[in-house]
């Protein structure tokens, strides 16, 4: 029989595997290149001599391997005619000749700021001075809304968060909050691909976080095209509005006036053209490859789950249990999961730390108290390498944690109750930690059952 320890380093060489297949570099690498003074992107080809510059922009967790692999595949055939700007997180920043990276948000804080902004505003006018003999190249990955804020003008970026918060605490699903947030961005719902109408043509390479990838959704859609109106985010206004709670009244100014504008938006260029790069189906196919060369027979649940975390914790810990116990099973097990749960929030006044696939491990765990995990592990990770505001990708469990919380006799049941799992995990050794991994397809989980 494998030890714990054994069992948990295997899979963390899955999910690893997993990771490295979407890596952005590698993504890059497998979709652009440069041969004989022709540069190809996807199904595109353009003959370098005739470009006077390929401008490179982007905002996401992916975007510093996205850019470092991008330039080095066209500095040395551009030189000063690669131009460029990147919005990413500050632990992602790294120098490089010709593509600028801007810290535009603190490490593990999903949330816009005016560093963002200032980057953004960059951006924008970078893509704006292009002109029919540059080409724009757009790299985008998951974070990239909260590292693109671009208020359009009249409305701040505090005006934006406190709408935000105004809908939330209406209840407004997030496909409401998410069209209000478009209109009122100048680079969201396609408004970057609108600013750069000027270029010969506009590429976007997109590494998908969103389940079904649906591409208007990823980081917002900048170089998508969109059909919401002024119109359309007064309506929603209006309907989450109460007596005691109102929206920001000059938000509500501003879409009056956008709304009985009689100049039409812009047409949606028609020179656009998305290629969605890396998912997390490529990731789990990866993981799947790996756990059969190690012996394992693959059990997977797919790419699109999604569902309370602590909920999906324990279905699939149930399940690795279930299949543990199935005599007729010769071969060692590894469940597959991928997708993204989420966290509904308890409220308290304690403090708290934590994350998604924190949360689920541990109520995996908590479950599995009066059970034995002999002869099996589950771990859960945020491929980005963050999970929640923590320096933690996620965690795991096997049955040397499960015996520390005897030992410790802890109650977790505590720390579920205000969504605690960090300080948990990190007393009983159940922290995965990676650091960045300049990729985002979501979360990657695995469930291995030994029968050795």
């Amino acid at each position: 029989m494998k030890s714990a320890k054994s069992l948990r380093e295997e899979a963390l060489a899955i999910w690893k595997a997993g990771v490295a297949a979407v890596d952005s570099a590698r993504l890059i690498r497998e979709n652009l290149s440069v041969e004989h003074g022709v540069l190809s992107i996807g199904g595109e080809s353009f003959e370098l001599e005739k470009l006077n510059r390929v401008i490179v922009v982007g905002a996401g967790k992916a975007g510093a391997g996205m850019a470092t692999a991008v330039e080095e595949i066209l500095e040395p055939a551009l030189g000063e005619r690669l131009v460029g700007w990147i919005n990413v997180p500050e632990d992602c920043v790294v120098p490089l000749e010709r593509i600028h990276l801007h810290a535009a948000r603190p490490a593990g804080v999903n949330e816009p700021t005016e560093q963002g902004v200032q980057g953004a505003e960059e951006i924008l006018k970078l893509v704006r001075s292009a002109g029919e003999g540059d080409l724009v190249l757009v790299l985008i990955s998951g974070g990239g809304s909260a590292l693109l804020p671009a208020p359009v003008s009249g409305i701040t970026l505090a005006d934006k968060q406190e709408v935000t918060r105004f809908l939330a605490s209406a209840g407004a699903p997030i496909e409401e909050l998410n069209l209000v947030r478009r209109t009122l961005s100048a680079i969201k719902g396609g408004g970057l691909a609108r600013a750069a109408a000027g270029a010969k043509k506009i590429i976007s390479l997109i590494i998908s976080d969103v389940i079904g990838d649906p591409l208007n959704v990823i980081a917002s859609g900048p170089t998508v095209a969109t059909e919401d109106s002024p119109q359309q985010a007064i309506d929603i206004l209006k309907r989450r509005a109460t007596f005691e709670r109102q929206p920001p009244s000059n938000v509500v100014e501003w879409l009056n006036q956008a709304s009985q504008e009689t100049e039409s938006t812009a047409p949606f260029p028609q020179h656009v053209c998305n290629i969605l790069i890396g998912t997390n189906a490529v990731a789990l196919n990866a993981a799947a490859v790996e756990a059969k060369q190690r012996g394992y027979e693959v059990v997977s649940q797919g790419s699109n789950n999604s569902g309370e975390a602590s909920v999906v914790g324990v279905e699939m810990i149930r399940r690795l249990v279930q299949l543990r116990d199935e005599t007729e099973r010769e071969k060692p097990i590894c469940l597959l999961s991928g997708g993204e749960p989420t966290v509904t929030l308890k409220p308290t006044n304690q403090s708290r730390k934590g994350g998604r696939n924190q949360e689920l491990v541990l109520a995996a765990l908590n479950w599995a108290m009066d059970q034995s995990l002999e002869r099996v592990a589950l771990l859960s990770g945020g491929t980005d390498g963050e999970d929640g505001p923590t320096d933690a990708a996620g965690g795991f469990i096997d049955e040397e944690i499960r015996q520390q919380v005897l030992e410790q006799k802890l109650n977790l049941i505590e720390y579920l109750e205000i969504n605690n799992a960090y300080p948990c995990l990190e007393a009983i050794g159940g922290l995965l930690k990676t650091g960045p991994t300049h990729t985002n397809v979501m979360d990657l989980r695995v469930g291995l059952v030994d029968r050795s």
